[in-house]
């Protein structure tokens, strides 16, 4: 019966929020190189500073509203992360969009030969330039909350700086 009712209930969710996305809605994908850090702490502490590589998809929805999946690799922490996120989209010129939002997703991490995943969960905010009307670039910072806890050694939080570029379709 359970599982009558929450196929029923995505169904209907999934039903209702049609017309929202036939409304206006932008489909892009894009890429980004960054700069992580994680907070790493406890018996096999290292420094958490490295490079961060990202591969990203998702809808810009009536101007205003952004989802997005996002694949993230750390090689230092052999670290893949992938994201759900939501940003909100504010215009302050023609061609930029200030933007605030949240994501939450699972991180895979391997610190001395410990390997864990673990949710992540977090926000972000940065800035929006539409080159033209397929292309645009955001420069983003995000910070995340992490639950990696493995044979004294935890990883508290990361820190992200990130600037993508994004294919619109």
């Amino acid at each position: 019966m359970k599982k009558l009712a929450v196929i029923s209930t995505i169904t209907l969710a999934s039903v209702v929020a049609m017309p929202a996305f036939a409304a206006d809605t932008d489909w892009f994908v894009g890429a980004g190189v960054g700069y992580q850090e994680d907070n790493i702490k406890g018996e096999s502490a290292q420094n958490g500073e490295d490079a961060t590589y990202q591969l990203r998809g998702g809808a810009i929805i009536n101007d205003h509203h952004r989802v997005m999946g996002t694949y993230s690799y750390m090689d230092k922490s052999s670290q893949n992360m992938f994201l759900a996120s939501y940003d909100y989209l504010v215009p302050v010129a023609q061609q930029v969009n200030l933007f605030a939002g949240v994501s939450a997703g699972v991180a895979d991490s391997k610190i001395a030969g410990e390997s864990s995943s673990d949710f992540v969960w977090g926000g972000q905010v940065g800035a929006m330039y539409e080159i033209n009307d397929n292309w645009s670039t955001d420069l983003t910072y995000r910070y995340l909350d992490q639950d990696y806890s493995e044979n004294n050694t935890k990883i508290d939080y990361s820190q992200q700086v990130v600037l993508s570029v994004d294919y619109k379709f």
